[in-house]
């Protein structure tokens, strides 16, 4: 008989949760963090069932993995390189069968051994839909990246390539693609991937901090690409008051991407892709560049009224139809 969280009770789950934390861990009602000399940075997502995942498309263990990683992912674009812990809050419908819960902490498991961290507790309770929230601890450290930190004659940064979510979510949910375009199985393995088990972008933040020239200081903005390109770009202008300028020729596409309006438009405004996107001073940008094979310059930062715009003065949509969208 297959077992239920109705069959199990509270007691009983978080009985079985225990063997995914340290002893002693979840005895009480808090989780404790002994930390000396040291400033936190802490993050919260919350992915709810429908919305930000699917059993149609992904199994519980990379439903998992995806709940660490997204958390890992603002951790980095924070500038935190140093990952601690995670607080896990589950909604659970009591029909949800426990192997469905054990595979996901397990996902979150494979994640962690890959990025570090562990689990230190959390809380659980009857819902109609799944919904995990995860809240996410790491050391800060320099550079402290900021949305709000950009200045006008800074070069913008993008760490890879975008687009391959977006395409990996069309194709898991048969999606409707347009007929004449032939796509790799090369393409379709790694946008499968992207989406499935989203990898956060800890090289490119250790290769930003090794190519530092000693003359910049550490200040650069950053943010991730999970709600899309034009989107985290965006953010940024909003934050520091200022324009970006971006070249579209300087926009990089995977090798095999497709070429077309709606691949375009996916590249731009997909979402989940979770690559850095950065401010940094110019001679920070080239070398990160120079050092970081992904990484290429996309466009500068200028004085303006916030807004993005391509080289030619075309102001970008920002509202495009294919965004990402929480809501």
């Amino acid at each position: 008989m297959t077992t239920t969280i109705k069959d199990l009770g509270e007691r009983e789950l978080l009985n079985r949760l225990k063997r995914f934390m340290r002893c002693g861990q979840i005895e009480d009602d808090i989780a404790e963090i002994n930390m000396i000399n040291k400033n936190l940075l802490i993050n919260t997502d919350l992915l709810v069932e429908k919305i930000h995942f699917s059993e149609k498309i992904s199994n519980a263990k990379d439903i998992g993995w995806k709940c660490i990683t997204t958390n890992i992912s603002d951790l980095i674009c924070s500038g935190s390189k140093n990952i601690i812990s995670f607080n896990v809050g589950l909604v659970l419908p009591p029909s949800t069968h426990w192997k469905w819960v054990e595979n996901l902490y397990e996902g979150m498991g494979e994640a962690m051994q890959e990025f570090g961290g562990e689990i230190i507790g959390g809380d659980c309770s009857c819902g109609e839909i799944k919904m995990i929230s995860i809240t996410a601890i790491g050391e800060m450290n320099p550079p402290r990246l900021h949305r709000g930190n950009a200045l006008p004659g800074d070069y913008i940064v993008s760490t890879g390539f975008h687009g391959l979510s977006r395409l990996g979510l069309a194709l898991l949910s048969s999606e409707k693609l347009p007929s004449e375009v032939q796509i790799s199985p090369e393409l379709i393995n790694r946008a499968i991937n992207s989406h499935k088990r989203p990898y956060p972008a800890v090289k490119s933040l250790q290769a930003l901090i090794e190519c530092k020239p000693e003359s910049s200081s550490w200040r650069a903005a950053g943010t991730d690409s999970s709600d899309g390109l034009i989107e985290s770009i965006r953010g940024i202008c909003q934050s520091s008051n200022c324009q970006a300028v971006l070249t579209k020729n300087s926009i990089l596409k995977d090798p095999d991407w497709p070429e077309g309006s709606i691949w375009d438009e996916w590249v731009l405004y997909g979402g989940e892709d979770y690559e850095l996107i950065l401010s940094l001073p110019k001679k920070w940008a080239e070398a990160l560049s120079n050092k970081l094979e992904s990484a290429q310059i996309i466009g500068f930062i200028k004085e303006g009224k916030p807004n993005v715009f391509w080289d030619n003065l075309e102001e970008i949509n920002v509202e495009n139809s294919n965004i990402f969208q929480h809501f």
